[in-house]
């Protein structure tokens, strides 16, 4: 940790708590502003490269050849071990449950997937980058779900454009509504399976558009980023594994990087922050209290502005236990919205295919994204089976060596066979929107503490009828649209799922008009604490059914620049 100056009778100008995805950039926006900020991490520190230590290596490199035990997976890592990316290789970057434990009520089950170093799930995420619409921030106001947005599309508009330059984005311009353009670097490209099945059911269904999926992958880098050491993607699809190349968006390949270089910047990781200091006289907070997770030492660090950015319900958990005197159900909470209207996107619903022909292509590399269907339910078709909508992820493959993994063989003769390419697959997964209602919430355990003396959150959520209805379409859909593929052996799947599991939780801190119907103002400012922001997943007063990364990063671009405008002005 860096030893720096303090400014004025504080510790820093500003504090940030959590390094990932959000905390990266409002990070980087003040340092490079020219403030000494603080940023705490409760996960461990890790260099980017240096400490990517599974980066390259082939399965017969680890002792489980990529696998988890039964036995380990089920004892330490209970929710994150059903992550899509959770394997030996990226185990290091997953929080272990058993040392972290949360509670669940009302019989309900939530499957909170956390990472467990600096960073953050910005190393862990699949990347898919979107903006939200219009149609978006309008929903909640046309239908009565949810509060208003107290801002448009207009509003963020220029600071997609920020932060896609600054993260890199590749993707094609389709002149979607529901699905505004990005400022892209060149797309990937489809391979020939996925060309034909995009012309079949664009032609049996006018209002779906198949397109390449938008990713934070540089395919062209501009000078800044090969500035900060950052290269175009390399296609290895090993990026949970941490890439040192650079080649895809992390706070740790990106942002905090540019933070350091300023000098502005002190990270503080194995730093749990327990509480938001509230002082009733200023009506400001004025720091945050943490607990360092390796001596166990309880320390304040004061500052002129906090932002939380801990995640949707890391930053539940701290704000709800900021008590005082003036507010004893946690800073700035008047009970209406904190903790309250935690959403997550719905999925587990799709179908798969198998695909006749195509024996002389195949395709290079390992893409680092897939297809996108963007929204056309109650957008191009309308439907009264249930209110929003959703997308859908998918592409085609060809089987590999790997289909032959568990086979039965040996000899000459299997080795030969294995190194034949198999047939193609085609899968579709959709993502739809979750409606924002009040009894989905978190809470703080009155009786059950972790190791370090924070009461244990709880957290009572689960999907409702509409969400259900949308998924029973994705899988009705996803047929039809393999169908129109002419593909064959299509066969419908509906896993059981539940909130968490998406990876895209989002509310209990959420955006709105008054401290009746919400917790922040439209700038991400506490409406009742003027110094104290939050711009993570938490301020999201809806999820739309896009991938939400992209629209934090917007969202905390924004509001430390009006953050700064204010400590100029003299008003914070």
């Amino acid at each position: 940790m860096k030893t720096v100056q303090k400014p004025g009778n504080y510790d820093f100008d500003v504090i940030v708590v959590g390094s990932g995805m959000s905390g990266g950039w409002v990070a980087k926006e003040m340092c490079e502003r020219g403030y000494k900020t603080a940023v705490l991490d409760r996960g461990e520190a890790l260099e980017h490269g240096a400490d990517y230590k599974t980066e390259g290596k082939g399965p017969w490199e680890l002792p489980g050849r990529g696998n988890v035990s039964k036995q380990e997976a089920l004892q330490d890592y209970e929710h994150v071990r059903l992550c899509y990316a959770f394997d030996e290789f990226t185990k290091r970057h997953f929080i272990k449950d058993r040392d972290h434990p949360f509670t669940v009520k009302d019989g309900k089950r939530f499957d909170w997937i956390r990472s467990s170093s600096v960073g953050g799930k910005s190393l862990l995420w699949h990347r898919h980058s979107y903006r939200l619409s219009e149609m978006d921030f309008m929903a909640n106001k046309l239908d009565g779900h949810g509060c208003d947005w107290p801002i448009r599309y207009d509003d963020l508009k220029d600071w997609y454009s920020y932060v896609e330059r600054f993260a890199g984005i590749s993707g094609a311009a389709e002149g979607l509504p529901q699905l505004p353009d990005s400022d892209f670097q060149k797309p990937f490209e489809m391979n020939q399976v996925e060309k034909d099945a995009k012309a079949s059911i664009e032609t049996a269904f006018p209002g779906r558009k198949v397109i390449m999926g938008r990713c934070a992958h540089l395919t062209e880098p501009t000078e800044e980023q090969l500035d900060l050491g950052r290269g175009p993607c390399q296609a290895r699809n090993e990026c949970q594994r941490g890439c040192s190349w650079g080649g895809y968006f992390s706070s740790l390949s990106a942002t905090l990087p540019a933070a350091d270089r300023t000098g502005n910047m002190t990270l503080i990781p194995n730093a749990q922050v327990q509480e938001v200091v509230y002082d009733e006289a200023t009506r400001r907070a004025t720091g945050v209290r943490m607990v360092d997770m390796v001596s166990g030492d309880r320390v304040f660090i004061s500052a002129r502005v906090v932002f939380v950015c801990a995640s949707t319900l890391g930053t539940a958990h701290i704000l709800l236990n900021s008590r005082s005197t003036a507010f004893p159900n946690g800073i700035g909470n008047t009970g209406h919205a904190l903790g309250h209207y935690l959403m997550d996107h719905v999925s587990g619903a799709g179908a798969t295919a198998m695909i006749d022909g195509y024996e002389d292509h195949y395709y290079s590399g390992r893409r680092p994204t897939s297809l996108y269907i963007p929204r056309f339910r109650n957008v191009t078709e309308q439907t009264d089976k249930f209110i929003r909508g959703y997308g859908f992820q998918g592409e085609a493959t060809r089987a590999s060596w790997n289909s032959a993994i568990g086979a039965k063989g040996v000899g000459k003769e299997f080795k030969n066979k294995i190194q034949l390419q198999g047939p193609w697959r085609f899968w579709l997964t959709g993502f739809g929107e979750m409606l924002p209602r009040h009894e989905n919430h978190v809470s703080l355990s009155a009786t059950e503490t972790d190791a370090w003396g924070m009461p244990l959150l709880e957290i009572s959520c689960a999907y409702g009828d509409n969400e259900n209805r949308i998924k029973d379409d994705m899988q009705q859909t996803a047929i039809e649209l393999l169908q129109a593929a002419g593909f064959r052996d299509i066969q419908g799947f509906r896993r059981e799922s539940y909130p968490g599991i998406a990876i895209h939780e989002m509310g209990t801190a959420r955006m709105g008009h008054s401290p009746e119907d919400s917790y922040l103002n439209g700038k991400n400012q506490c409406h009742l604490v003027d110094n104290l922001f939050v711009t993570d997943g938490a301020a999201m007063t809806s999820t739309a059914c896009q991938n939400p990364s992209l629209t934090f990063m917007a969202l905390s671009a924004r509001a430390a620049a009006y953050a700064d405008e204010q400590l100029k002005s003299g008003v914070l």
